[in-house]
């Protein structure tokens, strides 16, 4: 027989749970009520007049309403922040898309912003300078007619009396000039160019006043070509002198060339090809038929390179050289003395800023066959005795060279400048060359410049120079006072 108490229980149970249920809803609508009729007591007091307060119960609710007022402006200030937050959420995940939306392809192009335009390519640049400069002063020996207004220790007397008595006055305006830049942006590069000439007659036309290029020269980005400073070169350690030519043993020479510039600034490298050419001394055997027919003959581009570290003290650079030169003997005379020689050269040059009123400029070159490239030196090729090869009894050969440099230029204030310094050039000559071939010169001066204004310079300058001979022994001192005037002037323009 089954047990129906189980049954039983659970009856009651779902008895109770509906009695629950009933008293739950009763509840629910008895706590309604109360809600409606408290809501409805409260339309009434509020549309009651109110009773008068006291002050202080007015106070009270004012302070209250200012509290409430301050809550309220919180949680408008936290609602926005989490508005900010909801947008940035919403934003970020479209980031990555690289398509643009519909509506951003199909509208019109904007016009350039600000940060676009200045991206244009800036206006290019014209400048024409130069400057009208007098010579003039005092030869206490003498010189060469040709180079009365210069200092050449080559080109002085290589004998006592070869040009004539000492103590000559002189005076001229070769050192004037005129030039222009320019310089173009395009998307390769600046395009720059210069052209400059001055007055001071060589070559052909030494000793005149008459037209002299010196500059023709153009560059667009990495390369250059044209006519100007060879990278063998610095021209940064000329000094501020008066005089023109300036120190013997400085490496100065402006060559026609094709240049390459993979690093420009402050610190750059230049390697360059550029046009050979070389002269040669006969000797004792300038007077042979035999030697006649010697022309030279340059089938390959000296080549030359620059590398130069700037930093605030001043710099350093190195700079070298590498020659062929050649000659053939056109006569069908025996012996043949056809022949070819390498030359080469180092120059390590510096600025160094030993103050703000104080710089220093040294260089140092060492080489063979590099004369052409010297300011002030006479020949790349001797001649050697050669007597145990009776097919070549004599030879061509390169003729090493030692040079020195060190100037200090000093500003005394914004008006006053000196310049003071010594140079020095060394030639090892070849037995065959005649005894009184140059083999040493000496360059030194010293001045005092003043500038009433920025582009008008006045000075004076004591000047120095040497000629040692070969195995003669003879040498010769010359000195000089020069006074200038010079009249610098520039005008830019932009297009």
């Amino acid at each position: 027989m089954k047990s129906t108490t189980k049954p039983v229980r659970a009856l009651l149970v779902r008895r109770k749970s509906k009695e629950s249920m009933r008293l739950n809803r009763s509840t629910i609508w008895i706590r309604a009520a109360h809600v409606i009729l408290l809501v409805i007591a409260l339309s009434v007091l509020c549309i009651r007049p109110a009773p008068a307060q006291s002050e202080d119960a007015k106070k009270l609710d004012l302070e209250q309403l200012q509290k409430r007022l301050q809550q309220l402006e919180q949680e408008i200030r936290d609602l926005k922040g989490q508005m900010s937050a909801l947008e940035q959420a919403q934003k970020a995940p479209a980031a990555p898309a690289t398509t643009p939306p519909p509506a951003a392809v199909a509208a019109p192009a904007a016009a350039p912003k600000p940060a676009e335009a200045a991206q244009k390519p800036a206006a290019g640049t014209l400048d024409f300078y130069g400057f009208a400069m007098l010579d003039s002063g005092y030869d206490f020996k003498s010189t060469h007619p040709d180079w009365y207004d210069v200092v050449r220790p080559t080109k002085l007397p290589s004998f006592a009396g070869e040009h004539g008595p000492d103590g000559n006055v002189y005076a001229g305006v070769r050192q004037t000039r005129f030039g222009v830049k320019s310089s173009t942006p395009t998307k390769y590069g600046d395009l720059k160019t210069i052209f400059e000439f001055e007055l001071f007659g060589t070559g052909v036309d030494a000793g005149q006043t008459t037209f002299r290029l010196r500059h023709a020269y153009g560059e667009l980005g990495q390369f250059g070509a044209g006519q100007t400073w060879s990278p063998f070169m610095d021209i940064d350690v000329f000094p501020n002198s008066l005089e023109y030519w300036g120190p013997t043993a400085m490496v100065f020479f402006r060559n026609v060339q094709v240049r390459w510039m993979p690093l420009k600034g402050d610190s750059r490298i230049t390697i360059a090809l550029e046009r050979p050419g070389a002269s040669a001394d006969q000797g004792i055997y300038s007077d042979r038929i035999e030697l006649e027919g010697i022309r030279p003959h340059f089938n390959m581009p000296d080549l030359s390179w620059q590398a130069r570290l700037g930093r605030k003290w001043g710099y350093v650079q190195a700079a070298g050289i590498f020659r062929k030169i050649a000659w053939e003997d056109t006569d069908n005379v025996a012996p043949n003395l056809s022949d070819s020689v390498l030359g080469w050269g180092l120059n390590f040059s510096s600025n160094l800023y030993f103050s703000k009123n104080n710089t220093g400029k040294f260089s140092l070159v060492y080489g063979d066959g590099i004369q052409n490239y010297m300011n002030d030196a006479p020949v790349d090729i001797g001649i050697k005795n050669n007597f145990g090869n009776p097919a070549k009894p004599i030879l061509g050969v390169p003729l090493p060279l030692l040079g020195i440099v060190a100037f200090l230029d000093h500003n005394w204030n914004e008006r006053f400048s000196s310049s003071i310094g010594y140079s020095m050039l060394d030639i090892q000559n070849s037995d065959a060359q005649a005894p009184s071939a140059f083999r040493q010169g000496h360059y030194a001066l010293g001045n005092l410049l003043y500038h009433p204004v920025k582009s008008v310079t006045i000075g004076s300058e004591f000047q120095f120079g040497r000629r040692v001979n070969f195995t003669d022994g003879f040498n010769v001192n010359d000195y000089r006072m020069q006074f200038s005037f010079r009249y610098d002037w520039a005008k830019g323009f932009e297009y």
